[in-house]
């Protein structure tokens, strides 16, 4: 049974709320931090960021001091009992992340649930985020969108969450590591369609702010000739509407093919392509038929 507390629970006796605040931060420029944010911030009994050098740089150039600690997928469970019972003596916590809104692949989520079930308030201060100034300066199809967040480090991973993304009927968007970026719009090309338009951004808001609009494959060949740098997110195009008549044997044979060679068993390449081209998979059997 989940514990409830009243509202006067976070009334200490000085009366000041425990609250937990979700405050976003700039993804780049420092100087989109807003008012609002810079308040919070400085009303914060304690912060909490998943590098606190990043968070301290930003509390620097407000001129604040605040106590900050660290918060992430490791420590996640340990950190939000602390944090829960400092909340509910009557303190302020501020959750940010390294860059951009909190909890979009960021950790946290467990923590805002938390504080849900106890009747905690848990208050937004709203700002930036990657995923929204990407939508707005790609010159994409903005909505609707499916954010994916960061990409599985490992290929074969990646390439099962890309190919059950290939045939949904929206704009795709996704963050890319600098660390692996040719790999991974390597992988988008294939999954997604060699041909399909799309905008690598990166450095969003800083001086070096750039964007590349082109065709999946265009932009995996132009990351395997460059140097990354920065932060990199991934504004994919909605996939054209498959029409029925016009998806032919060779054009199956030629994608299961490609399934096959990554490492997909012949039942999951199956049913990546019926979902790429966006036909039931009996039509799909019956095109093999065909090319037989």
């Amino acid at each position: 049974m989940t514990r409830k507390r009243s509202p006067q629970a976070a009334q200490p006796p000085g009366g000041r709320c425990g609250c937990l605040l979700v405050v976003a931060t700039p993804i780049g420029n420092l100087d989109d931090l807003s008012p609002r944010a810079r308040a919070a911030l400085a009303d914060s009994d304690l912060i909490l960021a998943e590098d606190t050098r990043r968070v301290r740089k930003l509390l620097a150039h407000c001129g604040l001091t605040k106590p900050a600690r660290s918060f992430h997928e490791h420590n996640e469970q340990l950190v939000q009992a602390r944090v829960v019972a400092l909340i509910e003596e009557g303190a302020r916590v501020a959750l940010v992340s390294d860059a951009g809104t909190p909890l979009l692949a960021d950790p946290g989520f467990r923590l805002v649930r938390r504080c849900r079930e106890l009747g905690i308030p848990v208050q937004a201060v709203p700002g930036p985020s990657a995923v929204v100034t990407a939508l707005s300066v790609a010159g994409l199809p903005p909505m609707p969108f499916t954010f994916l967040g960061f990409l599985p480090p490992t290929a074969g991973a990646r390439r099962r969450l890309l190919g059950q993304a290939a045939s949904l009927p929206h704009t795709l968007v996704l963050f890319l590591s600098p660390h692996r970026l040719a790999a991974e719009l390597s992988d988008c090309a294939t999954a997604l369609g060699e041909s399909r338009p799309a905008a690598l951004l990166a450095e969003l808001t800083k001086v070096h702010e750039r964007c590349l609009l082109a065709p999946l494959a265009e932009l995996a060949g132009s990351a395997e000739a460059s140097a990354p740098r920065g932060e990199y997110t991934l504004v994919v195009a909605p996939p054209t509407a498959a029409v029925s008549g016009q998806v032919t044997p060779e054009t199956v044979r030629r994608l299961l093919e490609d399934g096959l060679a990554r490492g997909l068993s012949l039942a999951e390449a199956r049913r990546q392509v019926a979902r790429r081209l966006g036909i039931p998979r009996r039509q799909l059997y019956r095109l093999l038929l065909v090319e037989k």
